[in-house]
């Protein structure tokens, strides 16, 4: 009988900063997104040691054009999706935006909410601002997880979805934001389109593991939104993306060869109906034609 290895916590994925290369290294974190049971539930059966109740369900799953329009409601309705699953993989949560940028009391409310949810950890975006913030978290004892570089909560200040820190005096400051984000009790950071030479400074400087989304291979773990990585979403395809299915286009042609059969009659077959003992069908007179009609 196989065993199910244990379940991910805070304090496995912070260990997890010993890159492979160095004696005794553990391999690099795998995060994936979900968003629902049957999401967590092929996330978790994969493997993955993270699951990523992401903001991006407003954008994958909602309809929106960005992450801006989700509240604390359909953060906490998501999460405790994938938390009923049971999942080994840690459960994260995204704080959706203006939930913890007013006061450290409602970031901390709002968190506590997620957490009810089910999320064991929440993720939050920015640098050395929101260090009041962490620090409210973790003395709530809620673990958090930052997020710098391409903030996808930040799209209409930045004015798209751009790669940060290109140039020298921005790569120095996302590294002094993660170093701040660490040093305020963060066990993990994100890191997303940021170049790779960049991550690279970053997950040398910090303690703390690092998982990056279009930021090379140099970081501790790596991140995919699900609907990206199995094809689901094919609408665009950001570089950093790599495809492994195409999930849309089976989904697609499974769907057109159910219509065709509904239209020329061949389903639902006999095989797919359910049938009557054959005294209640001459009971109620269903023979021959009368039953094809009935």
């Amino acid at each position: 009988m196989t065993t199910r290895p244990a379940a991910m916590t805070v304090p496995a994925v912070r260990a997890r900063k010993v890159r492979p290369a160095e004696a005794g290294g553990a391999p690099p974190l795998v995060m994936v997104t979900a968003y629902d049971a049957p999401t967590a539930r092929i996330a978790d059966e994969a493997g993955v040691d993270l699951i990523l109740v992401g903001d991006s369900v407003a954008m994958v799953v909602l309809g929106y054009d960005d992450t801006l329009h989700v509240s604390v409601d359909d953060m906490a309705h998501h999460t405790a999706a994938v938390a009923r699953t049971r999942p080994r993989a840690l459960v994260l949560a995204d704080l959706p935006w203006l939930s913890y940028h007013v006061s450290a009391e409602d970031t901390v409310r709002n968190a506590g909410r997620l957490v009810q949810a089910g999320a064991q950890a929440v993720k939050l975006e920015g640098g050395r601002k929101r260090v009041a913030m962490i620090a409210a978290l973790v003395d709530a004892e809620i673990p958090v997880m930052g997020h710098i570089g391409l903030t996808p909560q930040s799209v209409l200040a930045t004015g798209g979805y751009k790669v940060q820190g290109r140039d020298a005096a921005a790569a120095a400051g996302l590294v002094d934001d993660a170093i701040a984000l660490a040093t305020a009790g963060c066990f993990a950071i994100v890191l997303e389109g940021v170049p790779a030479p960049v991550a690279r400074m970053i997950t040398e400087a910090v303690d703390v593991p690092t998982i990056g989304i279009g930021a090379g291979p140099s970081c501790d773990g790596q991140v995919l939104v699900f609907h990206d990585a199995v094809g689901l979403e094919d609408r665009v395809l950001p570089r950093f993306v790599r495809r492994y299915a195409n999930l849309k286009a089976e989904g697609v042609a499974a769907i057109a060869a159910y219509a065709a059969d509904v239209r020329a009659g061949r389903f639902p077959s006999d095989a797919e109906s359910y049938q009557l003992a054959d005294e209640a069908v001459a009971a109620l007179g269903l023979l021959g034609g009368a039953s094809k009609s009935a």
